[in-house]
Order: structure tokens, then C-alpha cells, then sequence
């Protein structure tokens, strides 16, 4: 069994460091492991097939769903409707435009369910008023990159599907009401640095607040706010699947922005196009990343690694801390949704084993590796929050640390605390 892991692993590690695509070094590191195993004929063809397979799930139609819906919202004026409301509840704070940033990305972000759109939104239309304010471009640009990934705890979240999928079943719903208080305390925690480096900037306070410009910004985004309450009341209540929610989703956007007149007809051509894009490359990602998880429990991976653990220590505590370092190291250079989908299958049964809860352990797993989204050198949300911005990594780094140290001890408190997770499920069961 060694032989075919280290292929495994040194091949996928080789092609990434050369610069091949993260799902094209998945699916060659399984064939060339497969190789070791039976001829060539068959590894190819028993690779397609477990490819394939991954993809033949009725929930995975969700993610293309929830993608377009995301895609529509950026297109339809959403952004800017949640914006003006986070602005006249949080624009007369000292410093406010960064708390906008923040609670703007936690509300548009939920409701598009995506880190990427998130950044790029708040990053394009917050940007350049922040650096007429005279903000910091780099420290704005940090916190735009880590307050976006809010967006991938709270609900509709397309990376808790796959997590659902890839822990053979666990429930959307409870995920999804699991994702709540964690991404809000989140948000409170990149909010309290903010808050510090806004003291030491010595900012002054903005106009003060407005009740009527409050009132009408609020019922402007009111539309936008109600599609969480449709989304997830219906997933909870049973009334439908997350997957007919997502159905639910795009068709509750194209007559919100139709009737905003911010999309046109003639729009929807590169809505559907880009939407298209942003799917192939999820589901290739996803099928390769399927593809890897059977090789590796083809070849008792997942077995060995948890007997490892387990003969390391029988501490829930140090295991969960031994896991969470590891998924912190392995989201610096793998995307999301193949980390979730290869390391779900390996960890899952050594925490479960131990008593932690599925739902649990998918909130503390999609929080880690949320950070590895805002790190060097393979961070979507790094790489298009410093486009943006146009300013450059080298010179965000440095105020990404402080956000760094918010979301790490956020991550252990949901990690130790499981209540903070769990409090909601359990209220709704």
C-alpha cells in the first residue's frame, strides 16, 4: 500500500507545484496510482467511471442552481440595495465603511452563497469609496478578502452540499442551520479588529444615523433579505429540497431584478454563460475530487490515516486540534471543494468515532478551510480581492494577519464549543 500512496501523494503535489490546474493534477495522480494496481486500460476506465458516478447525485443540481441565482443577484442591483442598508446602519461609526464592508459581505454573501461574488461586489463598489475616504487600500482590501468568506458558513452555502454529499448524507438542513451563529460570530470577530484598527487610525465618526434613510434603505433590500427566509424556512420546514430551493432561489431572483429594472433580457446571455463557466469548473472539481476519495479508500487510505490518529491520542481535544492544523495546512494550496471532498471521507469516521457530531464537524471543516481561501498561494478570494483592490499580496499580507488571528481563535471556539453549532439544529428538531 505504500507505493501506491506515496504515488499518490507525490505525483498530486509535483503537478501543483508546476502549475498544473488543482482538478487536472486530482484526476492524473488517481490514474497514475491506479497504474500501480491493475493496466492501463482499466485505470482509465475505472477512473471515468468513479468520475462519473460522482456526479450522478440529484443534489448536486443544487450548486448549479445556486450559482446562477448568485450570478443573477450580481448582475440585478442586489449588492448595492444591501450595501446602502449596511451603510445607514453602520455609516456613522467611527471608520464606519469598514463595518459596511463587513456586515454588507455577510448579508450579500449569505444570500449568494459564494466568497468569489462576494469579494468582487463589495471590493468594486466599497473599494473606491473607502480609498476617496482615505482608508488604508490595503486594510480595506483585508478585510473585504476575509469578511467574504461569511458568505460560505451562512446559508444557501454550496460547499455545506458537497460536505452533505461527501459525508454520505448528513442533513442540509441541520447543516444549514448549523452555519448561523458560527458565521456571525465570524463576521463580530474581523468586526473587533476592525474596531482596533479603526481606534489606533484615529477615524472620525461619520454623519449620524438617519431612522428614515434606515426605513427606506431596509425596505429596498427587504425583497433581497426575504429570499434567506424562503430558501431556508422551506428547506426546515420540508416543504422542499434544498434542490428544488435552489430552482426556487433562481426564479425568486430574475423577477426581483426584472423589477428593479437593473437586468435586462439581453443581460441574461452573459449571466447564463458566466454561470456556466463557474459550474464546469465546480463539477470538474467535484468528479475528479469523487475519483480521488475512491482511490483512496481503494487503497485503505482513510483506515490507516485514523489508526494513525487514534494511536497518537484517544483526546477528542488533541485530535480535532491535530485535524484542524492539518486542514489549515491543506487549504494553502488546495481549493475548498476538493479538500471537503477528499478529507471528509479520512476524518470523518476517526471524530465520529469519538462521539463529535457529522454536523458539527462540517461547520469546523468548511471554517478552516474558509482561511485557506484568503491565503497564499492558491487563495481564490486572496487573489480576486487584490485584483479589486488593484494593489498587490506582498502589501496586503501584513494587515491580513491581525483578520488571520480573528478567524483561527473564532475556529477554535466553534471547534471546542460544539454548542455554538449544534444550538440551532437541535432547536428546530
Amino acid at each position: 500500500m505504500m507505493s501506491e500512496v506515496l504515488i499518490l501523494v507525490l505525483s498530486f503535489v509535483i503537478l501543483l507545484a508546476i502549475g498544473v490546474p488543482v482538478a487536472w493534477s486530482i484526476g492524473i495522480s488517481c490514474v497514475l496510482t491506479i497504474l500501480a494496481s491493475i493496466d492501463t486500460l482499466a485505470s482509465f476506465t475505472t477512473v471515468a467511471q468513479r468520475m462519473a458516478t460522482g456526479l450522478d447525485s440529484f443534489s448536486l443540481l443544487a450548486i448549479p442552481l445556486f450559482i446562477l441565482a448568485g450570478q443573477i443577484m450580481n448582475q440585478g442591483g442586489i449588492a448595492n440595495r444591501l450595501i446602502a442598508f449596511a451603510k445607514a446602519l453602520m455609516g456613522a461609526l467611527p471608520g464606519g465603511l469598514i463595518y459596511v464592508n463587513v456586515v454588507a459581505a455577510m448579508l450579500f454573501g449569505a444570500i449568494a452563497g459564494s466568497a468569489v461574488a462576494a469579494t468582487s461586489a463589495m471590493g468594486g463598489i466599497l473599494g473606491p469609496a473607502m480609498e476617496k475616504e482615505g482608508y488604508s487600500k490595503q486594510f480595506g482590501a483585508a478585510v473585504n478578502i476575509t469578511s467574504s468568506t461569511t458568505g460560505l458558513i451562512i446559508p444557501p452555502s454550496n460547499v455545506l452540499i458537497v460536505y452533505s454529499l461527501a459525508s454520505g448524507g448528513v442533513s442540509i438542513a441541520s447543516l444549514f442551520l448549523a452555519g448561523y451563529l458560527p458565521g456571525i460570530l465570524m463576521g463580530l470577530a474581523l468586526m473587533l479588529v476592525a474596531a482596533i484598527w479603526i481606534k489606533k487610525k484615529k477615524y472620525p465618526a461619520g454623519e449620524p444615523a438617519n431612522l428614515k434613510n434606515i426605513a427606506v434603505t431596509f425596505l429596498h433590500a427587504l425583497p433581497s433579505l426575504l429570499l434567506l427566509v424562503v430558501v431556508i424556512g422551506g428547506i426546515v420546514s420540508g416543504i422542499f429540497t434544498a434542490t428544488e430551493a435552489s430552482g426556487i432561489a433562481v426564479l425568486y431572483c430574475l423577477i426581483l431584478s426584472f423589477i428593479n429594472r437593473e437586468l435586462k433580457v439581453s443581460d441574461l446571455h452573459g449571466v447564463f454563460l458566466s454561470s456556466v463557466g463557474t459550474t464546469a469548473i465546480v463539477m470538474l472539481l467535484i468528479a475528479t475530487s469523487m475519483s480521488m476519495s475512491w482511490v483512496m479508500s481503494y487503497e485503505n487510505i482513510p483506515q490507516a490515516v485514523s489508526d494513525a490518529l487514534l494511536s497518537l491520542s484517544d483526546n477528542i481535544f488533541v485530535i480535532l486540534l491535530i485535524i484542524n492544523l492539518l486542514l489549515l495546512f491543506v487549504g494553502t494550496f488546495m481549493d475548498m471543494t476538493p479538500a471537503v471532498l477528499i478529507f471528509t471521507p479520512i476524518f470523518l469516521p476517526v471524530v465520529t468515532a469519538l462521539g463529535v457530531d457529522p454536523v458539527h464537524f462540517g461547520i469546523m471543516m468548511v471554517m478552516n478551510l474558509c482561511v485557506g481561501l484568503c491565503t497564499p498561494p492558491v487563495g481564490s478570494v486572496l487573489f480576486i480581492g487584490v485584483s479589486v483592490a488593484k494593489t498587490s499580496i506582498q502589501k496586503v499580507i501584513k494587515p491580513l494577519m491581525p483578520l488571520y488571528v480573528a478567524m483561527f481563535i473564532v475556529l477554535l471556539l466553534v471547534t471546542f464549543i460544539p454548542e455554538i453549532s449544534l444550538w440551532l439544529p437541535k432547536l428546530f428538531e
